[in-house]
């Protein structure tokens, strides 16, 4: 199963307690294959409207195609991985910045996956 999950900066609180499974962190620093460009992280967040989202999901969307074309192999063990056992993805989302946590890369990694292996079970936020 392929989920989502919230990170935290400091305590967690007790009831939004760490999900079981593996957590993979995939924010914009890191250098997962879901990691979002952190450009377009930033330039989204400045002015998070409407708009903003449809650009970034776009051009994140985008990005995962072009990653998947070039090197599909780290999409394929993912999707093996959480065949296997629960996977969550991980960001800080939400926050205040961006409060609506279907607006946060995660969502759209999630679908993107699903789209690319339909047998995997996905859980949506």
């Amino acid at each position: 199963m392929l989920a989502r999950y919230q990170i935290v900066r400091g305590r967690r609180p007790p009831e939004n307690p760490l999900p079981q499974g593996v957590r993979v962190d995939i924010r914009k620093h890191t250098r997962h294959v879901l990691a979002p460009d952190p450009k377009s992280v930033e330039r989204y967040l400045a002015a998070p409207d409407d708009r903003a989202w449809k650009h970034f999901r776009a051009a994140y969307l985008a990005l995962l195609e072009q990653r998947f074309a070039a090197e599909p192999e780290p999409f394929v063990a993912l999707a093996a991985q959480a065949m296997e056992t629960d996977v969550h993805l991980g960001c800080n989302c939400p926050t205040a910045k961006n409060p609506d946590v279907h607006r946060c890369h995660t969502v759209v990694a999630l679908e993107f996956m699903h789209a690319r292996f339909p047998r995997l079970e996905v859980r949506m936020p």
